[in-house]
């Protein structure tokens, strides 16, 4: 993970959310709203996707006061330390490099594949032109890799790039990459290898908030033994999506 620069205001959005967490502090959750379908903004100008979703029924579980706050991804990680909110639920890969900054609950999404993809079947992702999200573990791959990187603020513009030929490929989590291959009607494809970065998907805290953590931790416990945070998985992800 690059240093990440404070920049971007947060933009507070309303959850809907009223379960008290017994001390009357509302729990702001920071989400890019940028990464389908991990997190979106809808046609209402409202947080989406699979994150709203689950984070919601988490704070429903954990008894606490949630609403949703908008950040830049290149500005999350600092925004979430200096208090501009008190957690990130924005399809963040556990790492140890950002656990030395930040804490992290037990992962919501298990390890997945992070993939490939270009305009032909014929590029060469290992010595090509290669875009990443900045500040991903995706680009920090592809630095070491020995491709050319070439990073973006946000998803849509690495594979806007592979689009208009700036990159080769694209790299990023195979999960959001899915359904914008089948979308292409061919203009884009899957090229070489999968390859497993990560330690899954979790929420990121203070280290500070060891109370608040315990919470989500404990909420997500009760999701994965009742079945229900599969069922959450494979609505979002379809049938074939790794679950617990």
């Amino acid at each position: 993970m690059k240093n990440l620069i404070l920049g971007t205001a947060a933009v507070a959005l309303s959850a809907g959310i009223a379960f008290a967490d017994g001390h009357g502090k509302t729990i702001r959750m920071g989400t890019e709203g940028a990464y389908p379908p991990y997190n979106f903004i809808n046609d209402a100008g409202e947080v989406d996707g699979f994150e709203r979703e689950l984070g919601d029924e988490l704070c429903k579980r954990a008894e606490l006061t949630c609403e949703w706050v908008k950040n830049d991804w290149d500005s999350i990680i600092p925004n979430l330390v200096s208090g501009n909110y008190d957690t990130i639920m924005a399809g963040m890969s556990i790492t140890d490099e950002r656990d030395e900054v930040i804490d992290f609950t037990q992962n919501y999404y298990p390890p997945t594949a992070s993939a490939y993809v270009g305009a032909s079947d014929g590029v060469d992702v290992l010595e090509g032109v290669v875009a990443a999200q900045t500040a991903t573990i995706q680009a920090g791959y592809v630095a070491e890799s020995g491709a050319t990187l070439v990073e973006f603020a946000t998803p849509e513009e690495t594979v806007a790039a592979v689009r208009n030929g700036e990159a080769d490929a694209v790299f990023a989590d195979k999960d959001y990459l899915v359904p914008l291959v089948e979308e292409s009607g061919g203009e884009l494809t899957f090229v070489g290898d999968e390859v497993p970065l990560g330690g899954g998907i979790g929420l990121g805290l203070r280290e500070s908030d060891t109370d608040l953590k315990g919470k989500f931790d404990a909420a997500i416990t009760s999701m994965k033994e009742d079945g229900t945070l599969n069922t959450m998985l494979k609505k979002w992800f379809g049938d074939d999506t790794t679950t617990y």
